[in-house]
């Protein structure tokens, strides 16, 4: 941040990742609230030297700067916090008047939550104030610092104890995309074993999700399931009733995919197009979608008090993740970054190929959407939970040529045999 930069922000009245502080002779004690927060939020400045004045902010200078520097830097090396905090400083003369700033890194998941004195100390950001976390909000913070082991832990259920069904509908979709894999040649429970969704004969919190039965699940999760809604309106509040579905509570995550995959494709535009001598339903919006959901199922937190939602409104439909995303979306689009919540829910997924393995599902989302839609995803999020809304906004030459796709569509359909009433709906 350089001088022009301080100035403009303090000519704003509000910012997430800014905090001013008088500090005219000593650190203020209200910077340690300050520091937590920016550490377990998304990071950001705290400055020195400026004092608040109604909404009108003040330079009033830092009477020894060199002290107050040391002092400040010192504490975060020190054993105060729970956890070393390496800050950016910088010293500014503006007037005449020294004001100091400073850059709080957010800190790593696996280093959080940061905090000092004691846990009850432990601060978040929220709008451009300081808050003290809740219980569910620092237990959240441990449950990210262990981000990629949870569902590896293992239950008190065995083999016997997962639903059946589930089992061999997931052997059966197997055999059908992958007809080579390895897996084909041997037992249920051997395949299992090699997924490592049993291990020494005890099935993984993943694996219960996925393959068990609704007493397994429960016991597992006692508040589980996988909300999906469909509302007449942009939101609850113009819709005339509540929601027009809102699907029952299924037994396994498994069983939750493909039905809340077959109620998206309703949804989502599919303009009549030939692969082959066959109707193509498989676009890349489609891929969009369904990519999302398997993200939902493979990245939520299943500890939280929140549970994975789905709401299909009348000009997007978003996706409700708790838990946060291990990092920023345009780094996990710049790198094609993959790193699960769930490494056992995201390989039983990958071995049938219902996601991508080399981290660029993001990149499909994005990629696949705009390929029909004019808006790209928008992923909003917090420490807590992430969510992404896709827009059902067409495209200017796909509104134009979708009545001509419509006929042609239809005329095809007919001629391939495909019922005429089929066709229609796959083109709106």
């Amino acid at each position: 941040m350089n001088k022009r930069e301080l100035v403009k922000k303090l000519q704003e009245i509000e910012w997430l990742d800014f905090e001013a502080k008088e500090a005219k002779s000593e650190v203020p004690k209200s910077s340690w609230a300050t520091v937590s927060a920016f550490c377990n939020t998304a990071g950001g400045w705290l400055v020195f030297g400026v004092s608040k004045k109604g909404k009108d902010y003040e330079i009033t200078r830092v009477d020894n700067p060199e002290k107050i520097e040391q002092d400040f830097l010192t504490t975060l090396r020190g054993d105060k916090f729970n956890k070393l905090i390496k800050a950016e400083p910088k010293k500014y003369d503006i007037e005449g008047k020294a004001v100091l700033a400073f850059f709080i890194p957010s800190m790593h998941s696996k280093d959080k939550p940061v905090y000092f004195n004691s846990l009850s100390n432990t601060f978040i950001r929220t709008g451009s104030g300081d808050q003290r976390a809740t219980r569910e909000e620092i237990d959240a913070m441990y449950r990210n610092s262990s981000f990629d082991k949870k569902d590896e832990e293992l239950t008190e259920f065995t083999f016997e104890d997962l639903d059946r069904e589930t089992v061999q509908r997931y052997r059966t979709y197997l055999e059908s995309r992958e007809p080579e894999h390895r897996y084909n040649s041997v037992t249920a429970r051997q395949m299992l074993e090699l997924m490592k969704v049993i291990i020494g004969g005890k099935v993984t919190v993943g694996g219960a999700l996925v393959f068990g039965t609704e007493e397994v699940v429960t016991s597992v999760i006692s508040d589980f399931r996988v909300e999906y809604l469909e509302v007449a309106g942009t939101s609850f509040a113009d819709a005339l009733n509540r929601y027009e579905y809102r699907m029952p509570v299924l037994k396994n995550l498994f069983e939750y995919y493909f039905a809340i995959s077959e109620k998206l494709k309703n949804h989502v535009n599919i303009p009549f197009r030939l692969k082959g001598m066959q109707r193509d339903e498989n676009q890349p919006q489609i891929k969009a979608i369904r990519e999302a959901l398997v993200n939902l199922l493979m990245h939520t937190d299943y500890y939280s008090n929140a549970r994975p939602r789905i709401r299909v409104l009348s000009d997007r439909i978003e996706f409700f993740n708790p838990g946060s995303l291990p990092k920023a979306v345009k780094y996990i689009l710049k790198e094609e970054f993959s790193m699960p919540r769930n490494n056992t829910i995201a390989h039983i997924f990958r071995t049938i190929r219902l996601s991508e393995n080399i981290g660029s599902g993001f990149h499909k989302m994005f990629t696949g959407w705009t390929s029909y839609y004019s808006r790209k995803p928008v992923v909003e999020g917090d420490f807590d939970y992430y969510k992404i809304m896709f827009y059902l906004d067409k495209k200017v030459e796909e509104k134009a040529g979708e009545k001509v796709t419509e006929k042609l569509g239809v005329k095809l359909g007919v001629k391939l045999g495909v019922n005429e009433e089929t066709t229609q709906k796959t083109t709106q």
